[in-house]
């Protein structure tokens, strides 16, 4: 009986473990997917994986909701030449995931070159079976 128990047991773990590893590869898809929605300033991408109430904080303070995320980015306001993320985690909790990661990025920023390089906090919330973004708050690198 103990043994029958311990393998029911441990054939909940690793289901519960496959699923686990799922969402985090689903929302890893959507956090790439934004990479690229950004860099290309793609308004139906970035309308399909951003929430209705989006808070998107910037590293200077400044807060966006939603149509100024997006309209920033299509204006070139927000020009992303290249984004590069390194160092990622995704932990997911029921229907929320919490993503970190390291962001080096190329801009033109209203037709001004320039480099940013930001540690990266994003709040993904499931809805309808979907991964949209919720909330993204940004902070320098401290220099070293």
């Amino acid at each position: 009986m103990k043994y029958l128990l311990s393998i029911i047991m441990l054939s909940s773990f690793f289901n519960f473990a496959a699923a686990q590893t799922k969402d985090e590869a689903a929302v890893a898809s959507a956090v790439e997917a934004l990479r690229k929605a950004m860099v290309d300033a793609d308004q139906a991408e970035l309308d399909r994986l951003t929430a209705t109430k989006l808070s998107y904080g910037h590293s200077s303070g400044k807060i966006e909701d939603k149509a100024a995320f997006i309209g920033s980015l299509l204006s070139g306001q927000s020009d992303f030449v290249s984004i590069d993320l390194s160092d990622q985690t995704i932990a997911v909790t029921g229907q929320t995931a919490v993503v970190r990661h390291t962001l080096n990025a190329k801009s033109n920023d209203g037709g001004k070159p320039g480099s940013v390089h930001l540690h990266i906090m994003l709040v993904w919330g499931r809805d309808g079976g979907k991964w949209k973004l919720v909330g993204r708050q940004a902070v320098k690198v401290p220099q070293q």
